[in-house]
């Protein structure tokens, strides 16, 4: 009998993923992952199920059979070689930023269209808009330099008529730009919401690929295969993560009474005294740490408002029009 781990106790209490992975189940909803479906060869003596997430399209498959199980998603795909995020951190970071705006709201979770999000980077897998608005009913505005990444996120929409009216999208015409270009006079977002590129370089986003796929296999790889997938502005910009959430920070100082929480994914927990301290520098009212735990993985949410607690309980929630 394996000692195997039946709970991931790291996952946020509300994230529906905290229990092993239900493959009958997964199956029932999305015939096609039952390709990939192998005994798990690291546990002895075990008929636990597993697939090889080393494999782009078995990873793939999977996203495919938890958004048509969990969020009622029946239509999701992705081009070949682009991110396709881990669905139960990403869901995790949501139940986290629903927390932080239970605390401006005298505890309680609000819900529905008028908490509207702005996902950074949505990318061309809509994941974060997808989640959010399935289970908080939350809507958003997704944004991305890339125009192939919102035409696909347009697809998926449109094959997912509930989300027509929930999600909406924008093209950042600079791509040296975060903010600009994309929040409007008019515009008031509950929340932002991001997953800067983590790397400086592309070689250094290649080795860190390598090691991710030889941790997986066990063995050193010379060649690597992005399991999760990812383009060049996906995984990596001039300065990496931390000039990244600089200039976000700096960005967000312009649009202070526009948005009750900023917030960003932190990979290296050494970026933060110096985040904080430019936080600081651009008269934040408020800055939260918010640690998350994935499995081996330890990252944490970065969040900051330029409204005082007091100034929050009195916000107003107002809906940007879809764009499309």
């Amino acid at each position: 009998m394996s000692n195997t781990i039946t709970e991931k106790i790291g996952l946020h209490p509300r994230n529906q993923h905290r229990l092993r992975y239900d493959f009958k189940l997964l199956i029932e909803k999305c015939p096609e992952l039952k390709h990939f479906v192998i005994r798990n060869e690291h546990i002895q003596d075990s008929f636990e199920e597993t697939i090889d997430f080393s494999n782009p399209q078995a990873v793939k498959t999977l996203n495919k059979a938890l958004l048509a199980t969990y969020y009622n998603i029946q239509n999701w795909d992705i081009p070949k070689n682009y991110l396709c995020p881990p669905i139960p951190g990403r869901a995790d970071y949501l139940h986290y930023i629903a927390d932080l705006l239970a605390e401006s709201n005298n505890g309680i979770i609000p819900t529905g269209a008028e908490v509207e999000g702005l996902d950074i980077g949505t990318g061309a897998n809509c994941i974060y808009p997808i989640i959010g608005n399935s289970v908080y009913e939350w809507s958003f505005v997704g944004t991305d330099i890339d125009e192939k990444s919102l035409e696909n996120c347009a697809q998926i929409i449109e094959a997912n008529p509930q989300l027509m009216d929930a999600i909406s999208l924008q093209l950042q015409i600079e791509s040296r730009y975060i903010f600009k270009n994309i929040i409007t006079p008019e515009d008031r977002f509950t929340f932002t919401i991001c997953n800067p590129p983590f790397h400086k370089s592309a070689e250094e986003a290649n080795e860190g690929s390598l090691r991710k796929v030889s941790n997986l296999k066990g063995k050193k790889q010379s060649k690597a295969v992005l399991n999760f997938g990812g383009q060049s502005n996906e995984l990596w910009c001039e300065g990496g993560e931390f000039a990244f959430i600089t200039q976000m920070i700096y960005e967000s100082a312009r649009y202070p009474m526009q948005c009750l929480w900023f917030t960003t994914l932190v990979s290296k927990q050494s970026h933060l005294k110096s985040l904080h301290k430019t936080l600081n520098k651009v008269n934040a009212a408020q800055i939260r740490t918010i640690n998350m735990v994935q499995g081996q993985k330890t990252s944490r949410i970065l969040a900051w408002s330029f409204l005082t607690e007091t100034q929050q309980q009195d916000w107003e929630f107002v809906v940007r029009q879809p764009l499309f």
